[in-house]
């Protein structure tokens, strides 16, 4: 059987915190794939780093997933996932379209389930893997104007916590990564404009993943909460 190189599978890779994930693992020598459904930006990151491997991809279509990872993973050892993909929607919930909350949900909670289903057999079999997820600080606080998403983070914040006490005998480590506000293309034109200068650099975040994905130790950082230096954005 042939030797399969290592990588780290970054998803929602083409802005944002995904973007700086991948640059992190690729300038420190790390072979990256990145994946997202705007192809142009990740190509455009792999011009910056060639250890990056940019790859199309929605996560919401679990087929696509699925014939993703059984063409990568004949190359590539994923020791590393990273679940970053994510959408969100600033309205009331009376006003969110049941359109824009079931793709939010098929994103954020499922698109996330898919891509640990994927790598969770190789990972149990091989007894050693780490699985990063982006999570956010509505997992932790109350905000209004953005109740789809919180559903959608909240559920998978529950699915990560069981998800972590069946594989701990299987030396697969779960980690909840929960930021507070993100200099990130998510937020509307207006917020950025008025909060951007309170609001933390996804470099930043990228260095402190990069660092918990690495740490070779009995100590596993289960949950870790990172938050603006002025508190959260209300």
């Amino acid at each position: 059987m042939k030797e399969l190189k290592e990588a780290v599978w970054i998803t929602g890779a083409s802005s944002g915190i995904g973007k700086e994930l991948a640059l992190e693992f690729a300038n420190k020598k790390h072979t990256v794939i990145a994946t997202a459904r705007r192809l142009n930006l990740l190509e455009a990151l792999e011009k910056e780093n060639s250890l990056i491997t940019p790859c199309k991809l929605d996560v919401s279509d679990f087929a696509e997933v699925d014939k993703f990872y059984k063409e990568f993973s004949s190359k590539y050892k994923f020791n590393v996932l990273i679940n970053n993909a994510g959408l969100t929607s600033f309205e009331k919930a009376e006003n969110d379209s049941i359109e824009t909350i079931k793709k939010i949900i098929e994103v954020n909670l499922l698109g996330s389930i898919y891509t640990i289903k994927s790598v969770l057999p190789d990972m149990i079999e091989r007894k050693e893997g780490t699985i990063i997820n982006i999570l956010s600080v509505v997992t932790k606080k109350i905000f209004k104007n953005s109740s789809a998403y919180s559903a959608s983070k909240n559920g998978l914040y529950a699915y990560l916590n069981v998800l972590r006490e069946e594989v701990r005998k299987y030396n697969i480590r779960v980690i909840n990564v929960i930021p507070g506000a993100t200099k990130t293309p998510i937020w509307d034109g207006g917020i950025l404009e008025k909060f951007s200068h309170r609001m933390m650099p996804p470099s930043e975040i990228a260095s402190l993943v990069y660092d918990l994905a690495l740490i070779k130790s009995n100590v596993v950082a289960e949950e870790i909460i990172l938050r603006p230096k002025e508190g959260d954005l209300e």
